[in-house]
Parts: structure tokens; C-alpha cells; sequence
């Protein structure tokens, strides 16, 4: 199985982080935390300071192992830079097209939701999903 993403956080540190924290800009008004923003601080605080790639999902990760779909270091630079792209045009779930390789990402969890082959006989449609971008 590929381990793609899997970062380990349980509910136990997320809410020792919590009770650690002093409020800060991204706090809302009443002074309370969102969840979301907790996560997102303990996940930089665990890769040092710097925004993680995107993680895969179970489903996604099982797609890969079952097409035998594996990704090397520049690849996945290149998904992450796709990411990005649709990121930076505010697209919310991406088609991201990568050598013979399609992927649909979740770009507000950064997470792959399932990969799959181009090269295929099937043809393949792509349901909700408001961009894509080809690297």
C-alpha cells in the first residue's frame, strides 16, 4: 500500500496543541479555534513551518496500488506545483493531468481523492470538477 500522506495526527495531540495555544490573528472573534486552523497548525508545526504536498486518500491510495501507479520525487514536485495552479486560480476540485496520469484533487484539503491511468481503452469522465490543469 502506498504511504503517501500519512502523517499520523490523533485527535489526542491536535487537542493537546489546542490547549497550548495563545490566540493569535487566526483566531475568530469570540477568541475560539476552529478545528480546520488547529490541524493546519500542527500539521506546519510538524513539517517546519513550510506547507505539506498533498496527501492521499485511502480510496485514492487504493486506486494506486490496484493500477500499479507509482510516483517518483519529480512527479510528484510537478503534482504539487499542478496544486498549486489550480490553488492560485481558485479552482476547488481539479482534474490535475500529469504524463499518462489523471488525478482529481480536493485543492481546499489538498488531497488526492483517485488517480488513474490515460492510457486506458475505457473512456473516462471527469464529474464534478471545476478546472484542470495539465503539467
Amino acid at each position: 500500500m502506498n504511504q503517501f500522506g500519512t502523517t499520523g495526527l490523533s485527535i489526542d495531540r491536535i487537542a493537546g496543541e489546542y490547549l497550548k495555544k495563545t490566540p493569535s490573528a487566526n483566531h475568530t472573534v469570540s477568541g475560539t479555534v476552529s478545528f480546520e486552523q488547529i490541524l493546519q497548525d500542527t500539521k506546519l508545526q510538524e513539517t517546519g513551518g513550510q506547507a505539506s504536498g498533498v496527501t492521499f486518500s485511502k480510496h485514492a491510495n487504493d486506486r494506486m496500488d490496484q493500477r500499479h501507479i507509482a510516483l517518483n520525487e519529480a512527479q510528484m514536485k510537478r503534482l504539487n506545483e499542478g496544486v498549486e495552479q489550480a490553488r492560485s486560480k481558485n479552482i476547488n476540485e481539479s482534474l490535475v493531468m500529469l504524463d499518462d496520469l489523471a488525478f482529481i484533487v480536493n485543492v481546499k484539503n489538498n488531497t488526492v481523492v483517485t488517480a488513474l491511468e490515460q492510457d486506458s481503452d475505457d473512456g473516462h469522465v471527469f464529474t464534478n470538477i471545476d478546472g484542470a490543469v495539465i503539467i
